[in-house]
């Protein structure tokens, strides 16, 4: 039951993300062209963010299991090697992010602070477990594993959709420019 509300969530932020960018001109994407490398590094933050939001949920798992705080502190450790990784390929785009086209700037922007809240929880349940070493059940270190489960799928799906957003309109604008070309 919670994973299907958390899907429909996830689904309905997707179809949100799309339309918010159907909703702007097209025009205003074809003012620049895209950039190859940011769309290679969109490409790389989408299947980055898709492993840390599946680290995430195993994380979050073992909270129900009885399993010691070693375990959740070796998890935390896959969990914010992912966040590091996540956090390079952003400092990547970030500084290329003018050299493409507005969508692909638009897609740097929204990623930043998502992966910024996932620095924060995975810094916090690390700090609390570090702090706490048993074996974690309570609040606050369960919520910040929650958090990160939400968070994380949301960059996921957020990089995936308009990573895929991307693909189609440049589709669409080499469609547009064949019919452009056959018509004159």
């Amino acid at each position: 039951m919670r994973i299907d509300s958390i899907t429909k969530g996830y689904a309905a932020r997707a179809v949100l993300v799309t339309f918010l960018l159907l909703s702007v001109s097209g025009r205003a994407f074809a003012l620049r062209e895209d950039s190859q490398q940011l769309t290679q590094l969109l490409g790389e933050a989408r299947e980055e963010a898709a492993e840390l939001a599946k680290d995430a949920d195993e994380m979050e798992s073992l909270i129900r299991t009885d399993v010691s705080w070693q375990t959740h502190a070796e998890m935390l450790d896959r969990v914010k090697n992912h966040v590091n990784n996540m956090a390079r390929i952003v400092a990547k785009l970030s500084e290329t992010r003018s050299s493409g086209s507005e969508l692909q700037e638009q897609a740097v922007d929204r990623i930043l602070p998502l992966l910024k809240e996932l620095a924060t929880n995975t810094t916090a349940a690390i700090n609390y477990l570090n702090q706490n070493k048993s074996r974690p059940k309570t609040d606050p270190y369960t919520q910040y594993l929650h958090d990160n489960v939400e968070t994380a799928h949301q960059l996921s799906s957020t990089v995936s959709s308009l990573f895929e957003y991307e693909k189609s309109m440049t589709k669409i604008a080499k469609l547009k420019n064949k019919l452009e070309l056959s018509e004159q």
